[in-house]
């Protein structure tokens, strides 16, 4: 059984997409049992085990070994799960966000929240997003690119875009003054 397993996987690794196949309906079972022990709500069961079965999909030939494989997928599992956990715990919407409830508000000056709310707003909505997933709700970039399928590289363009973007509108509001000497 685990020969044969091995070699499902080397196959899908390959690039057979009949293997692939049945080795996204073999690891379901497993993976939503980890998932039920690791997540916290039914629902975030579910969205863990297909974000893995989904980069199972997408990122099998880049798989080393067939050794890594179970700890590769369980890790990709727990990390879905404690992401989720995170959104679940977090107070702040995008609608507060961008109505001016800034996170941990009190310690940032009214004017400034009002600046970077205007900032924010007048974003595209591409970059807006990547930032506020990646800024805001401290998703890493490999979390960002997945949840909007994008590449990395792409997520890493656009945030760099858009921090320079609201940079440079804080900077035309006199926050931050280039050639200040400390």
């Amino acid at each position: 059984m685990i020969h044969a397993k091995a070699q499902l996987i080397e196959a899908a690794r390959m690039g057979d997409s009949e293997a692939i196949a049945d080795l996204l309906t073999a690891c379901q079972p497993d993976l939503k049992r980890f998932a039920r022990r690791t997540c916290s709500s039914t629902e975030d069961v579910e969205d863990a085990v297909q974000i893995a079965l989904w980069q199972l999909y997408r990122q099998i030939g880049a798989l080393r070994t067939v050794a890594t494989f179970a700890s590769w997928l369980f890790r990709i599992v727990e990390r879905e799960c404690y992401r989720l956990f995170r959104r679940h715990q977090s107070t702040e919407s995008l609608d507060e966000l961008i109505a001016g409830e800034m996170p941990h508000s009190p310690l940032v000056p009214t004017d400034l929240r009002m600046d970077l709310t205007r900032a924010l707003l007048q974003l595209t909505p591409i970059y807006r997003e990547v930032l506020l997933l990646r800024d805001v709700h401290e998703l890493t970039a490999p979390e960002v690119a997945a949840e909007l399928g994008l590449s990395l590289e792409a997520v890493k363009s656009r945030l760099h875009r858009a921090r320079a973007q609201v940079r440079e509108q804080l900077l035309a509001s006199g926050y931050w003054q280039k050639d200040d000497a400390v």
